[in-house]
């Protein structure tokens, strides 16, 4: 079976990683399409490297834009695509808007769909890819869930169960995989801070980065805490820092890390507090307490395995979580089927077949 993989942004490249070996190793034809959605270094080029993924064959150069124009421009771009190779398939992965722009283009041209990470839900429509994971999961042939509670939400929303395979999380089997290269890695030690004796902050999140005062009051809050605050910020992110008011001495700005390094430091931290999807999974699997400053999150099993905590953006909120989380006793253990067998499901699922989707022949 030849298959086309979109990737466009840093969680898909996170979870690519070992599927394209898996399917080329079982015999289909696995090729790369990078969108471009997320062009610049530090958010692309590095994780190929890192993960060893294999050169993309198409390079779209999406670049960025509103979601209408991001999504917009990868349609055109992904419709000529799979007109002129007419692939068996086309895999997407997460939610962002280079999913659903090739969801969409392959349905209209009759390519089958199979969604990995399919059926996680905020219950928020205020957030864009909660649009996108409700639309492509109802557009997808295979829709391959991380978690059991996955799988109940695409049953509720009447997708056929023949449709719905439970895969697990092929994030943890990206960093499972990535484990012994971690061992000699201490990003931390080269700033001078010893493990556990600094937090980690990541926000990017539009719901904190925009509203100034949500803005300003997680870095109060991150500027309060009892150690040095490490903060890898994208450069729109430090671009809005700079009229938010907060003690600057306390938290340290850095340039976005790599994927090895950001797991070395996650793992070092004594705590993460983040608004990331992504890191939220990666701090559980890695053992550190996580706090997460949204309204909502799609990865409630976090929360449920004692490993996060959802916090709203209140400085004195943020705080009293943060002394909570970094008493934990962080005995929690990995969720169901994320471990380092994902890629092996996702092949047995689509070695299954791939039905046909509601009203195509």
């Amino acid at each position: 079976m030849r298959l086309i993989i979109v990737a466009g942004a840093r969680p898909n490249f996170v979870k690519i990683a070992p599927l394209v070996p898996a399917l080329r190793a079982v015999g289909h034809i696995a090729e790369v399409a990078h969108t471009g959605q997320h062009y610049d270094d530090a958010m692309s080029d590095t994780f190929f490297r890192e993960l060893d993924i294999p050169e993309p064959r198409w390079f779209l150069g999406v670049g960025s834009g509103s979601h209408a124009v991001q999504t917009g421009r990868a349609m055109v771009a992904l419709e000529e695509l799979f007109a002129s190779e007419r692939p068996d398939g086309v895999v997407v992965v997460g939610d962002v808007n280079s999913t659903l722009a090739a969801a969409l283009a392959a349905t209209k041209l009759h390519v089958p769909v199979v969604h990995l990470e399919a059926g996680l839900r905020s219950f928020d429509m205020s957030m864009p890819e909660e649009v996108n994971r409700l639309v492509t999961d109802q557009l997808s042939s295979l829709c391959l869930a991380p978690t059991r509670s996955a799988c109940a939400n695409l049953q509720a929303e009447g997708i056929d169960a023949r449709h719905v395979h439970l895969v697990g999380n092929i994030m943890t089997e990206t960093l499972l995989r990535s484990l012994d290269r971690l061992a000699d890695l201490r990003p931390a030690e080269k700033l001078g801070l010893e493990r556990q004796a600094y937090a980690l902050a990541t926000i990017h999140r539009p719901e904190n980065t925009d509203e100034p005062l949500h803005l300003s009051a997680i870095m109060a809050a991150l500027s309060q805490l009892d150690v040095p605050v490490l903060f890898p910020a994208h450069p729109r992110t430090r671009a809005l820092l700079e009229s938010a008011q907060f003690d600057r001495s306390q938290v340290r700005m850095l340039d976005p890390v790599g994927y090895l390094d950001m797991l070395a430091l996650q793992r070092d931290a004594s705590i993460v507090v983040t608004d990331s999807g992504g890191v939220q999974e990666e701090a559980c699997m890695l053992g550190t307490p996580c706090v997460t400053v949204r309204k909502n999150t799609e990865r409630d099993v976090t929360i449920e395995l004692g490993a996060n905590t959802l916090v709203a953006a209140d400085s004195e909120s943020i705080l009293r979580a943060c002394q909570t989380a970094r008493r934990s006793s962080r005995d929690w253990s990995p969720p169901e089927f994320w471990d380092d067998q994902v890629s092996a499901r996702v092949c047995a699922a689509i070695e299954d077949g791939i039905p046909a989707l509601r009203g195509f022949a």
